[in-house]
Order: C-alpha cells, then structure tokens, then sequence
C-alpha cells in the first residue's frame, strides 16, 4: 500500500508542479511601490485610540523600515 501511496503523491506532485510551470505565463509580475506611493499611504494606529496619518510622518525625523503589503480584496 506504501507503494501505491508514494506513486500517487508523486503523479500529483508532478500535475501540480506543471500547472504551475504554465499558469506563471498568464501572470503579470508585481509592481514596485515607489516612494511617493509609499509617502501618501495612510497608517491606522491598531492599539490605544484610534489614529490616522501619513506613512511620510515616520521617517520625517528618523530612518525608518518599511514594509508594503497589499491584500486582496
């Protein structure tokens, strides 16, 4: 039964291995977010009272790293 079991992940490692291989040409490739972007985004405070601002306001006097996600949706 070992033997059947292992064929069978590999037939289905491989169709999904090849799916992926050909729905990567439909793909366009991510974007880069530029800075000016990034500047205008605005920031939700998720603690405490609820604030809003610009993404600029953290590195206005300091350095800052920033990291960009975007959901779906």
């Amino acid at each position: 039964m070992g033997l059947v079991g292992d064929a069978v992940a590999t037939v289905g490692g491989l169709i999904t291995g090849v799916l992926n291989f050909f729905t990567d040409f439909f793909l366009t490739p991510p974007l880069n977010a530029t800075l000016m972007f990034l500047e205008e985004a605005e920031l939700k405070t998720l603690k405490g009272e609820i604030k809003t601002f610009k993404a600029k306001t953290l590195w206005q006097k300091s350095g800052a790293v920033v990291m960009a996600v975007r959901r779906p949706g």
